[in-house]
């Protein structure tokens, strides 16, 4: 098969995924609006009851606060949408059909996670907005700081989506570890990284503190550190690698148990 060939048939593949995802989505549009709607209330909660408890904390802090909500949220729709939809396709019995496409179930999944990534930032965008215009703040939105920034914060993020992938293949219901997951990820984007450096190393922390810096100082990207963008880097290139191959041990045991496309 040539190159051509197979970047052909990824972009056929890429295509297909993102009508499916768009279709449920809309499909599910009640479903959708009220996982938005929910992050949202929970910062309006936050925001007004902390501006009448404590107004000149949540002030100094509002920039911190708002670049979390968005790494969150965009971090959720990124890691927790591959396990869910795995889950879904074993519900209804089509999951074993994707384990024996002829492009491969490792392409597959990797072209989801690609896919789960712009609606994460869509998502994102869009609950970033509210809280603009809510809070009255403003930041700078940089794009050359927000994209490549962002998108390797949340790599970190998808790696340990592979990791959940992998075991809602094998043990099917594991929504109590998607919920400790999620609160840990919101500890981790409010993470002191400068007082215990070895937090650089966690997912989310370290991105979160560079785009703090870059979104809410207006800092560009050559003028964050160096050292931090080089670990970031790094820390989004392992946690995708072990999470891919931890999640490729994880599907091949599902399969040699027989689970694979059982619920």
């Amino acid at each position: 098969m040539s190159v051509r060939t197979s970047v052909a048939e990824t972009v056929v593949l890429a295509r297909a995924v993102a009508y499916k995802s768009l279709i449920l989505r809309v499909r599910y549009a009640f479903n959708t609006l009220t996982s938005l709607l929910t992050l949202y209330i929970f910062f309006a909660l936050l925001f007004f009851g902390g501006r009448a408890i404590a107004p000149q904390a949540i002030d100094d802090s509002l920039t911190g606060i708002i670049v979390g909500f968005f790494l969150i949220l965009t971090a959720t729709v990124a890691y927790a949408d591959l396990s869910w939809e795995l889950i879904r396709e074993a519900q209804w019995g089509t999951l074993e059909q994707l384990y024996m496409s002829p492009l491969g179930f490792g392409r597959v999944v990797t072209v989801k996670t690609a896919v789960n990534l712009l609606f994460a930032f869509g998502f994102g965008g869009v609950l970033l907005g509210a809280m603009l215009v809510t809070t009255g703040e403003r930041l700078v939105l940089d794009p050359l700081v927000v994209v490549p920034v962002g998108l390797l914060s949340v790599c970190t993020a998808v790696g340990v989506g592979y990791v959940l992938g992998g075991l809602a293949l094998v043990f099917k219901r594991i929504e109590n570890v998607f919920q400790i997951v999620q609160f840990s990820f919101l500890g981790l984007v409010a993470a002191p990284v400068d007082q215990f450096p070895l937090l650089k190393l966690l997912p989310l922390a370290l991105g979160a503190d560079l785009l703090r810096e870059g979104m809410g100082q207006g800092t560009p990207l050559w003028g964050l550190p160096t050292g931090d963008l080089a670990l970031l880097v790094g820390t989004a290139a392992g946690y995708l690698v072990v999470g891919y191959a931890l999640f490729g041990l994880l599907s091949r045991k599902a399969r040699a148990d027989g689970k694979l496309g059982k619920y």
